[in-house]
Parts: structure tokens; C-alpha cells; sequence
């Protein structure tokens, strides 16, 4: 495909454009690739398209259905489906057989070059400096450089800030990272780089119930010896009461549809930031299948009478970390016990989660956003930022609004049809229609009829 969105010479003012080429933007640039009459551009600092590259473990798996594609559920039929990448690798076959709903973690991030590096309107080794607002121009100022220095402005009518999500380790541990500590103690999106050197450790602790925690424990465990004797000692350490499993049934997972994010965003703030910490389970859980593959590699140990080099404290807290000589002493406090106790390990890894990050780009126009009393960004319905009434532009978020929007704003199942709702309220017309009742659930009480009694409406027919 072609698309105006590649000149590097343009002087007129793009459509949109977008800032970080994530999954989230990179769905919004494949949505918006070919729509007629709406040019769009997306920038990247990273030379090429990646996705989580420290946790690309071999043997790990999406924790959404490969639906949850860039573009499927929002439009099914486009060129930039996960099916047809298949089918572009000639991998239909071997796909189909293997009967897999959640694919393997590696062939998502393949999937996602693939479509990065295919799609004109993506640039990547360019790195986004500064958005402004040009009141002459009416329109947004971006500038970014490459990695050689060439330093290159475009305007645009709107910008859709796409940048992710940073890495957070507990407050302890945070003088400890980096410089001699390189390794040892570093958050869960470094494992990968550091597994080997974690593997041939006497003893490693893992902080964090999620996914992500989880999935390093299952690595560390398979690096011991069949009996157990090789490799680290493992500990797993986790504020959460339970090591527990993700919601995964079908009533519970429509958390994650157009209809819980209407109800989410008509709550009032306090409800809403309650709920957030209590539905951990939606979204930091951990999948059965993982949990039963620990559970499998720690029986293995017990065979004989063998005791497992693990060891699992959930309703634990870090209070604080000192180095001392070839390693670190933990202290940690069980709060339901109350009890204080020290742990001396060699290494640890925090998979500790990630936190939406406010760029520096975004310094110059820090003034004309309307940020709520806790300095996050007040988002409406079309994922608009609120801005100074002087801005005619509209400034866009990703991933940035769990605060307004819910648990869904991480999770990859909502990713086409949010950037759907992007590109809509974009380009000022319905380019794909994105039905907002798609649970069976009522969230909040059935609205009433003063003149009728309460009814519930069908699935399908909006209400």
C-alpha cells in the first residue's frame, strides 16, 4: 500500500501523529492505513519495532487470544490481521494444526515488526523531542531527531501519545539498580538479558505475584537439575494475600468491553480508583496454566522424599534492601502476621509491573493540559485529552487512562477496537463502526422508566 503519510518533505499538516509505536499505535497506523482523505505519521526513537524483548522467553504465551490481533475486532477484514501474516509466512497450516488460541509471546512481537515495517506511515530511529502548540499555524509542532542527529519538524492537527508504559521497582531497591549492581538486582523487563548469568546464581528472589513474576520463577526452576541440586534457589515473594490465577471466565472477562468502560468512566473518582486496586485479578493475575507449571516442576522435586529449592511467600512487603558483600539482605514484612524478617539472597528480579509515563516531549505543552488533582491527564469517552479551550487540536492517549477508563486500558483485547474509537473521532467521521453494548452483563443498576417498569435491553439493541 502507498500513502501520502511516507513523504519526508511534507509541509502541510498531518491528520494525526502519532508518538511511540507500541501495539497500541501501531494498531491506530494500521486502522488508518489507506483511509481515504487522512494522512497520518508515527514516530519511534527504537531503530525497529519491539515488544517486551526481556521477556521473551522461549515457551511463553499471549495472555489474550490471537483475535486480540492489531486490528481484528475492529475490522476483521484487513491486510494487517494476524491471519494474514500467517498465511504471508506460509504458516496457515502449521497453525491450524496446532489448534492454539494464545500464541506464542515471540511470534506476537514477529507479527508486530512484520506489520511495523511494512506499514508506510510507521518511522522508527526518530525520536520525538517536543510537541507544541502553534497558535499561528493551528496546529501541533513535532519535532524529533534520528540517532545521527538530523533534526526534522512537522505539524499535525492532532497527536496521539502512544509512548508505553516504564518499568517500577519497589522504593528499597531503587538505589540498587544499575552501576555494580547491573544484573543482580534489575526489574523483570531485563531478565532475558540476564538469565544466564541469574541461572548459575546460589540464590535469587523474585518479587511480584503477576504474570511476568511468574514467568520468571518457571525459568529459574527449570534451570535446577533434574533432583533439584543445580542451578538457584528460588524464593517468590509477592505483596498480593495469593498466588492467583488471573479471571479468566467468560462473565468475568467482559471487564474488558465497551460496556465496563462506559459504566467505569460514569463513577464517581473515589469509586473508580477503589476498584482498580481491587480488581488486581483482572489484570495482574497469573494464568492457570503457568501457576500449574510451577506447581508441576516443585512436585517434581518432592519425588523420594526430596524438598524443592523454592520457596513461596505470598502477603509479603519489601520494607528495605542493603547490599552486603556478594549479595543483598531483603527485609520484609508479613502484614497479616505482622512480623518482620530478613531474607540474604544473591540476586533479585522485580516483576514489579509498569506505570504510564508522562514523556519529555510533552514538557513544551504542559501548561495547556488540563490534569486532574493527581497530575494524570482528565480523558474523555474518544480517548481525548482535556486541554486549554485555546487548543483546537485534539491530543490523544493510549494506554495512559486506566484512572478514567478501567482495568482495560493495558489489555491487548480492547487495543483495535480503542484505536477504532481514535481513528473515528480523528478523522470526524465513522471509518469503522465500533458497537459500544457487547456484554451480556448489565454493569450498574438497569435504567428506569418513571412511566414503565425496569427492563433490561437485549444484547444487541442499545439502550
Amino acid at each position: 500500500m502507498t500513502s501520502p503519510s511516507a513523504s519526508p518533505d511534507r509541509t502541510a499538516p498531518y491528520d494525526l501523529v502519532g508518538v511511540g509505536i507500541g501495539p497500541f499505535n501501531l494498531s491506530l497506523a494500521a486502522l488508518a492505513d489507506g483511509v481515504p482523505g487522512f494522512d497520518s505519521l508515527f514516530l519511534d526513537a527504537k531503530p525497529a519495532f519491539s515488544w517486551h524483548p526481556g521477556l521473551l522467553m522461549e515457551g511463553t504465551v499471549l495472555q489474550v487470544p490471537f483475535l486480540a490481533d492489531l486490528v481484528t475486532m475492529a475490522d476483521p477484514t484487513s491486510p494487517w490481521s494476524y491471519l494474514n501474516y500467517l498465511r504471508a509466512h506460509d504458516r496457515m497450516f502449521a497453525f491450524f494444526f496446532s489448534e492454539r488460541f494464545h500464541i506464542p509471546r515471540r511470534e506476537y512481537d514477529h507479527y508486530c515488526r512484520w506489520a511495523a515495517e511494512r506499514l508506510p506511515s510507521c518511522r522508527f530511529d526518530a525520536e520525538v523531542t517536543a510537541v507544541e502548540w502553534d497558535d499561528a499555524a493551528e496546529a501541533f509542532a513535532v519535532t524529533y531527531r534520528s540517532s545521527a542527529g538530523a533534526v526534522s519538524r512537522v505539524t499535525a492537527r492532532q497527536v496521539v501519545l502512544g509512548v508505553g508504559t516504564t518499568p517500577v521497582v519497589p522504593e528499597p531497591l531503587r538505589p540498587l539498580l544499575g552501576g555494580a549492581h547491573t544484573g543482580r538486582v534489575l526489574h523483570s523487563a531485563d531478565f532475558r538479558t540476564h538469565r544466564e548469568s541469574l541461572g548459575a546464581l546460589d540464590d535469587v528472589t523474585v518479587i511480584g505475584a503477576g504474570q511476568s513474576g511468574a514467568e520468571v520463577m518457571l525459568d529459574l526452576l527449570r534451570r535446577q537439575d533434574g533432583d533439584g541440586a543445580g542451578g538457584p534457589y528460588v524464593r517468590w515473594l509477592a505483596r498480593t494475600p495469593a498466588f492467583a490465577p488471573m479471571e479468566y471466565s467468560k462473565i468475568g472477562l467482559e471487564h474488558f468491553t465497551p460496556d465496563y468502560i462506559r459504566y467505569f468512566r460514569g463513577l464517581p473518582e473515589a469509586s473508580r480508583e477503589r476498584l482498580v486496586r481491587e480488581q488486581w485479578q483482572l489484570y495482574k493475575g497469573v494464568s492457570e496454566q503457568t501457576l500449574g507449571d510451577i506447581h508441576d516442576e516443585l512436585y517434581e522435586r518432592t519425588i523420594g522424599g526430596g524438598e524443592p529449592r523454592a520457596a513461596l511467600h505470598p502477603g509479603v512487603r519489601l520494607v528495605a534492601a542493603e547490599a552486603d558483600g556478594d549479595g543483598y539482605v531483603l527485609t520484609c514484612r508479613h502484614d497479616e502476621q505482622g512480623e518482620t524478617f530478613e531474607v540474604r539472597t544473591s540476586a533479585v528480579v522485580s516483576a514489579t509491573g509498569y506505570a504510564a509515563l508522562r514523556p519529555g516531549c510533552l514538557d513544551p505543552l504542559a501548561d495547556l493540559v488540563d490534569w486532574d488533582d493527581r497530575g494524570r491527564y482528565r480523558v474523555d469517552g474518544d480517548y481525548r485529552v482535556a486541554l486549554d479551550p485555546r487548543v483546537t487540536g485534539a491530543l490523544y492517549v493510549q494506554n495512559a487512562e486506566t484512572h478514567t477508563h478501567g482495568v482495560g486500558a493495558p489489555d491487548l483485547t480492547l487495543g483495535a477496537w480503542r484505536a477504532a474509537t481514535i481513528l473515528n473521532a480523528a478523522a470526524g467521521r465513522t471509518v469503522l463502526p465500533v458497537p459500544e453494548r457487547q456484554a451480556f452483563t448489565t454493569f450498574g443498576a438497569p435504567r428506569r422508566d418513571a412511566a414503565t417498569p425496569v427492563t433490561v435491553a437485549p444484547v444487541g439493541i442499545p439502550r
